[in-house]
């Protein structure tokens, strides 16, 4: 490493508070004069003190200059208070026409066909070898329209497949599908995740909030903001909304949450929302889950929907139904510390001696005043319970493979019938 980067990772190192956090295992932080595209919001975010670094490309908040990083943290769990997180560096996606179902479904897992209308479902792109290409969330608003939201840095890959799939769609087999990307400098999206989410966000539309279930999506007017988009969903294992919209507008709309009288909302950045997810159990592409990694792997089997796994006509499915028939040789799972300092992305785990597996993210949990992780390890390690030993620093500590999420998610469900 050179000098100027180490200095700039040692000052952001310590505006963090708590140092290195996962989602920066794969993607540099980077001093703010340094180059980096702009969100809609990012004057905002400089005038509310946001803390601005280079993440996937992208200029972006890690904290507010308002508190700390564990602070932001469990003011976003805690009840009545709500955080309002930029991820309109994310790509936003419009797949539409007669066919876009059956286009979209040739590169994902997903039962997209049994999604009821304004529902949706997180699912993952896979390779030959049932490797997962991304993770994403795909919404059906109509049997005609798609709206689908997929990871910032893997955000030319992205474009690149869905293009060349509604290509081959369009011109070899002649059937009505067309895309529409979106750059962050036509849609903003904002992530508003906490218990008091509801109450800011009916304040600002007529839309009936009590009537949108976790993972369903509707078109809103939101602080007199017209072609706003409304998912009940998040990363933080929170009750919460994404909200798309017209990026002239992204700033108001947050100013008009920040305002709002039926909640304490803050702004928050990068490093709670780093440990709000990890938290959750929730994956980082690129760090929990990657090229190399099947969804069966990856505790991610129940993205391959039971249809698909009949049809078998997703990419990888061979790979993929052998592994769920005959199992795997190794299996992400939580990790609790019981002594030690936090476990970051690569550290190594041991049992008996034997080295078992690697950890891909780990942090301080705020909300369970202790260390915990991610990571696989091979299959007979798995049971929970297990006492394992992570080498950090050349050190051995205890730690045991304990159940995810960390923390109870709190997603507002529609009651069963």
């Amino acid at each position: 490493m050179g000098l100027t980067k180490f200095l700039s990772s040692r000052l952001v190192g310590k505006r963090l508070q708590i140092k290195n956090f996962a989602c920066f295992s794969t993607s540099p932080l980077l001093a703010q004069e340094e180059r980096g595209k702009k969100t809609s919001l990012y004057d905002f975010h400089v005038s509310q003190g946001g803390k601005i670094v280079n993440f996937a490309g992208y200029l972006l908040p890690v904290q507010y200059s308002d508190q700390g990083i564990a602070a932001s943290h469990v003011h976003t769990r805690t009840p009545g208070c709500a955080s309002i997180f930029d991820v309109s560096h994310m790509l936003q996606t419009h797949i539409t026409g007669k066919h876009a179902i059956e286009c979209f479904e040739t590169i994902t897992t997903a039962d997209i066909q049994g999604l009821q209308k304004g529902s949706g479902s997180l699912t993952v792109f896979t390779n030959k070898n049932g490797g997962i290409l991304d993770d994403l969330i795909v919404s059906q608003v109509d049997s005609d329209f798609l709206y689908v939201v997929s990871n910032a840095a893997r955000k030319e890959h992205d474009s690149q497949l869905i293009q060349e799939t509604v290509e081959h769609f369009r011109t070899k087999k002649n059937k009505d599908v067309n895309v529409q990307f979106f750059d962050p400098s036509e849609k903003a999206l904002l992530a508003l995740q906490g218990p008091g989410s509801q109450l800011a966000l009916q304040s600002l539309t007529k839309m009936n909030l009590s009537k949108l279930y976790f993972m369903t999506t509707t078109e809103a007017i939101v602080a007199g903001v017209k072609n706003c988009r409304i998912t009940r969903c998040g990363y933080t294992g929170e009750d919460g909304f994404e909200i798309s919209i017209p990026a002239e507008s992204g700033s108001a709309v947050a100013a008009a949450l920040l305002e709002s009288k039926s909640a304490n909302i803050k702004m928050a950045g990068l490093g709670a929302r780093d440990s709000l997810r990890l938290e959750a159990g929730m994956c980082l592409y690129g760090s929990d889950i990657d090229t190399t990694t099947t969804p069966i792997e990856a505790a991610l089997a129940w993205l391959v929907a039971k249809r698909r796994r009949t049809e078998r006509d997703f990419l990888g499915a061979d790979v993929i139904l052998n592994q769920l028939k005959n199992g795997v040789t190794r299996r992400r799972v939580g990790i609790r510390m019981i002594s030690g300092p936090p476990a970051r992305h690569g550290v190594s785990i041991y049992a008996n001696g034997e080295l078992i597996g690697e950890i891909t993210s780990g942090c301080p949990s705020p909300s369970i005043a202790g260390n915990v992780a991610m990571g696989y390890v091979k299959e007979e390690f798995k049971k929970l319970g297990t006492v394992v030993d992570l080498k950090i620093r050349d050190k051995f500590f205890k730690a045991e493979i304990s159940k995810m999420p960390f923390v109870k998610p709190n997603y507002y469900q529609k009651p069963k019938e």
